[in-house]
């Protein structure tokens, strides 16, 4: 089945056709009454999405997850595009198998082979204790841990939200987090650099992935933290790892969203616990930034909606030209030698 139009082309003003995966879906009361709220989404991004009544009277149920044929107009509500639903057509198992899954399951811009290859040269240049080295393979290697690890998205919505969105992460941070130990080498090097690999393991369990990736039940009652440490017990029990650094790769897990109202169980109280929450703050915020400014028109400056996870609009400035590349050293003499020769033939 033909996929039709994605979701970063419906524009303000227009109709919109095509098939996408129901990520969310609430029925909910209007003076007019019942309707749908969903969120529809496809590889391209996701849009919210109501079916008005009488319409939605038609629908007992819409599970999320649900590949449905959408038709529909799109309008601007609060800076924001929305889809008024005016067909809603689930399809059956056998129209679902016949449409190409790849549409609907946003991925990492970046190659997760590269990426996965990248991170696991990292690890084998820079854990040189052999306890950590046992303990960062042997999570990574094992069979079904690590193709989770590759695939895994890094949150439901705000950043990284898609396929491999935990390996681009985790490899972010990571690498922050040896400049970070460059320039401050009275950081445990190593142990900055487990909890950068591991701060956000746990996510392998907190979130469903998939067409209708959601919290799961786990994830809602646990979060990623504790299940992050729940994770790493059985590795650290084999890895021969100190008692000492076990208890701060555990307090890296645990404190890294830096405060208590953000999620953590504790504040970060160790020198590599503040440079680990300050590293993964940033890559997220940047992260949040870039697919923002993605969705902008053109290339030059302009705001964002506002954004209520950073508490603000964001804006794209104008960009400093890039420079000419300076010609090599040497490069006139031997032009003007070149020119000289020629003359002489």
């Amino acid at each position: 089945m033909e996929k039709g139009v994605f979701v970063k082309d419906i524009v303000p003003n227009a109709e919109a056709s095509g098939i996408f995966a129901v990520a969310e879906a609430s029925l909910a009361q209007s003076r007019n009454g019942p309707y749908w709220r969903l969120v529809l989404a496809d590889a391209s991004g996701s849009i919210e999405a109501k079916i008005w009544s009488p319409l939605s009277g038609d629908f007992s149920e819409i599970a999320p997850g649900t590949l449905a044929q959408v038709e529909g107009r799109a309008s601007l509500f609060r800076s924001q595009v929305q889809l008024a639903v005016e067909k809603f057509r689930p399809l059956d198992a056998g129209e679902a198998a016949r449409v190409d899954q790849t549409a609907f399951l946003p991925s990492s811009p970046y190659p997760l082979d590269a990426m996965f290859d990248e991170l696991l040269a990292l690890c084998r240049e820079e854990f040189t204790h052999k306890p950590w080295r046992k303990l960062v393979f042997s999570v990574l290697e094992d069979a079904e841990l690590g193709p989770r690890f590759r695939l895994a998205p890094a949150a439901k919505s705000v950043h990284h939200a898609y396929a491999g969105g935990l390996l681009e992460h985790t490899l972010g941070v990571v690498k922050l987090c040896r400049l970070l130990a460059d320039q401050y080498p009275e950081l445990d090097r190593q142990a900055l650099l487990a909890g950068a690999l591991f701060h956000d393991i746990g996510k392998i369990r907190e979130f469903s992935g998939g067409l209708s990736n959601d919290y799961t039940t786990e994830g809602r009652l646990l979060g990623h933290l504790m299940l992050g440490v729940e994770m790493l017990a059985p590795f650290l029990a084999r890895s021969g790892l100190e008692p000492g650094l076990q208890e701060h790769l555990r307090h890296l897990v645990l404190s890294h969203h830096g405060e208590l109202e953000f999620g953590a169980v504790r504040q970060p109280h160790t020198p590599e616990a503040l440079a680990l929450h300050h590293a993964d703050n940033l890559d997220a915020k940047l992260a949040q930034c870039r697919a923002l400014f993605g969705a902008l028109d053109g290339e030059g400056p302009g705001w964002t909606p506002w954004q209520a996870t950073l508490g603000r609009p964001m804006y794209r400035p104008e960009r400093t030209p890039a420079a000419r590349p300076a010609a090599p050293k040497g490069r006139k003499n031997a032009r003007r030698e070149e020119c000289l020769s020629l003359l002489k033939a």
